[in-house]
């Protein structure tokens, strides 16, 4: 159940640890031998079963079990299985360039909803670390260039929900983790999503099963994760601020360039090696400024 005493470093820890594994997803993707919505279908697929006995061992004092889904993780798994299929066909039909900067506006969304709806009014520091994070991860994609795509009103449409999918994926996390465990609302929204992505699997017509072996090790690392790096991103959403989350998370394009480069050997140009500096002074900007107004530790 989300604890907020625990402490405020550990939580950071943790959500920055996630966000670096979830940085693995574009890579284990292009591995699987599958299409983009299969790639879901197993990545929620041979998750599930580990989050069924997490939830099931944190639950245990309450009779054990899975229980019923809320209504949040309902919410959750719905727009999880959204993000996940405008993200992919996004990069499809639009350039790399503006499918990651469009889809890289969750933080502006979220602190948006939190201060219209929520009445989470961010400090100005706060907001200009957002500002300061979203063009760091802008200088990247720039300087990733690739073709116009093939639709690319298409393209920047799809970016653009998948930006709004996330921002909603996390605020109903964030205000799930107030009243449940982080490995029942991951596996209540995975079961929702997992048929969702299979439907979209077929009848955009991909190919569901991988090809070769190293496909289905793919698809199993897809699996795990989304439990150790969703997962993990989850259970410090139950301890930290939503809007800080969301620009926390944006580490991840920086972790997956860099991966791009160590097994790919894609390069890494002055502009993106620039804009990942400034997407991580961004992100240490935005925990700093929320930090609660009582605690006078410089966290960083």
């Amino acid at each position: 159940m989300a604890a907020p005493s625990a402490p405020r470093w550990k939580a950071l820890a943790v959500l920055v640890f996630g966000a670096c594994v979830i940085g693995l997803s574009p890579i284990l993707v292009r591995l699987t031998d599958t299409g983009p919505a299969a790639a879901g279908v197993w990545r929620l697929g041979f998750a599930l079963p580990f989050l069924a006995l997490m939830a099931g061992r944190a639950s245990a004092g309450a009779g054990g079990g899975v229980g019923l889904p809320s209504r949040l993780a309902l919410i959750a798994g719905l727009m999880f299985a959204l993000d996940m299929g405008f993200w992919h066909y996004g990069i499809r039909y639009t350039s790399v360039t503006n499918a990651t900067v469009l889809s890289n506006l969750t933080p502006v969304v979220v602190t948006a909803f939190a201060w219209i709806f929520l009445r989470q009014r961010p400090r100005k520091t706060f907001l200009l670390a957002v500002a300061v994070a979203v063009a760091g991860a802008w200088m990247m994609a720039l300087e990733k260039g690739g073709g116009p795509g093939v639709n690319p009103p298409l393209g920047n449409a799809l970016s653009v929900l998948t930006a709004l999918w996330y921002a909603l994926y996390m605020i109903a996390m964030g205000e799930g983790r107030k009243r449940e465990s982080a490995s029942r609302l991951m596996f209540w929204s995975g079961a929702v999503g997992l048929p969702m992505m299979l439907i979209a699997a077929l009848a955009l017509g991909e190919p569901i099963l991988p090809g070769s072996a190293g496909g289905w090790a793919a698809c199993v690392g897809l699996g795990l994760m989304h439990v150790a790096g969703q997962g993990s991103i989850a259970w410090a959403m139950g301890r930290l601020p939503t809007p800080t989350a969301s620009v926390v998370v944006l580490v991840q394009p920086v972790v997956a360039a860099w991966l791009g480069w160590v097994l790919f050997a894609e390069p890494i140009g002055h502009m993106q090696a620039l804009g990942a500096a400034i997407a991580l002074g961004g992100v240490v900007l935005a925990q700093w400024a929320s930090r609660p107004k009582n605690d006078p530790s410089p966290e960083v």
